[in-house]
């Protein structure tokens, strides 16, 4: 799956701990961008690097602000790289070699010394989350604004995520996600930076499109884009933390233990599962190695959504992955069948586990709703 950082809708202020956003004017792209974009797509999708950066650096030299470059032409060809995978005119490879593309062509925009009065920022990925350009476009937006930033790019284990913080003293953490299954990591870092005496800022599709769980999880900020963060950090600091607290404060629902429970389950319920599809199904006896590699993957990420919407009680997280899921399977002339089969196997291991089984109710009532 991949997701950019950006997303239009506004955010919302909560009080106490829960996030808090910036609502500023949107900033649409005003024309010029679009042509460099679609010059930029051509080259990424011929694979060629060198008309790819002379493209950055034509429209530089044209006077197209470099923050323009940066999210108009370089954020929107990674969106549609997305857009173009999830339907089917991309091959995987492809989506690699244009996101490597476009992390390079990155490189060629303007680097201005930072300003005294600006501040640090850390700019980091969750551990385990590895779609890491979204938030390089935000450390590269708070560069070209005069900030010191420390990017520590994809899959940043907390325990060193603290390390850092400890010996840089930043202003703020800027942590991004895009996956919803990265949610407990992404939580124990929100915890671990903030005992650490240092403001969280959170962005990314998991946080969700109106950063619902950001506050969830007791983030300090939320933004639904780079430029959105950018804004926030130059209004005033952040809010301080309140003291060091327990995860399960912010998620009182986690007292019924399903989520600990289905999360250590979690290699034998797609093993069971997928056992018993062997049985149910029989022509699944002629499939290909890489076939059945495949059909244990999808399961693995039916329970990996699943375990994630338990921690935040939430249908939405579990039901957009199945209707998104279902889309991406269409194209592929796939049966999405599949899905509703892979939700009966696990209610049937889940009998006991009442948000499990709701959780699995929305799923089929979302695909029942799909074309």
């Amino acid at each position: 799956m991949t997701g950019p950082l950006i997303d239009d809708t506004d955010d919302h202020a909560a009080p106490d701990r829960r996030a808090t956003g910036t609502r500023t004017a949107p900033r649409r792209d005003d024309g010029t961008a679009g042509p460099w974009a679609d010059r930029l797509w051509t080259a990424v999708r011929a694979g060629d690097e060198y008309a790819a950066v002379d493209t950055v650096t034509a429209a530089l030299d044209t006077g197209l602000a470099p923050e323009a470059v940066l999210l108009d032409v370089i954020g929107a060809v990674q969106r549609k790289v997305g857009v173009e995978w999830a339907a089917n005119r991309i091959s995987v490879s492809d989506e690699h070699a244009a996101t490597a593309i476009n992390d390079r062509v990155i490189a060629t925009l303007p680097r201005p010394s930072p300003a005294a009065d600006r501040g640090r920022i850390t700019v980091a990925c969750v551990d385990q989350e590895w779609h890491a350009l979204p938030a390089r476009l935000v450390a590269e937006t708070l560069r070209l604004r005069g900030w010191r930033v420390d990017y520590l790019g994809a899959q940043v284990p907390t325990a060193h995520l603290i390390s850092h913080i400890h010996r840089t003293g930043p202003d703020a953490a800027c942590l991004s996600s895009s996956l919803p299954t990265r949610l407990p990591l992404a939580h124990t870092a929100i915890t671990a930076v903030q005992a650490a005496g240092t403001p969280v800022m959170v962005g990314g599709l998991a946080f969700g499109a109106d950063g619902r769980y950001a506050r969830m999880l007791g983030a300090d900020a939320w933004a639904p884009d780079a430029r959105a963060a950018a804004d926030r950090l130059a209004a005033g600091p952040l809010p301080q933390p309140t003291p060091a607290h327990q995860k399960a404060d912010d998620l009182r629902h986690l007292a019924d233990q399903e989520y600990t429970m289905v999360a250590k389950s979690t290699t034998r319920l797609v093993r069971d599962s997928f056992r018993s599809m062997e049985q149910r199904f029989p022509a699944m006896q002629d499939y290909t190695d890489e076939q059945r590699e495949r059909t244990a993957e999808d399961l693995a990420h039916i329970v990996d959504f699943l375990t994630a919407a338990l921690y935040v009680d939430s249908d939405d997280v579990f039901t957009a992955f199945l209707t998104w899921t279902a889309e991406v399977l269409t194209a592929r002339a796939v049966p999405a069948r599949f899905l509703l089969s892979g939700l009966d196997l696990l209610e049937e291991q889940l009998r006991d586990f009442p948000r499990a089984r709701r959780l699995l109710d929305a799923g089929r009532a979302a695909l029942a709703s799909c074309p």
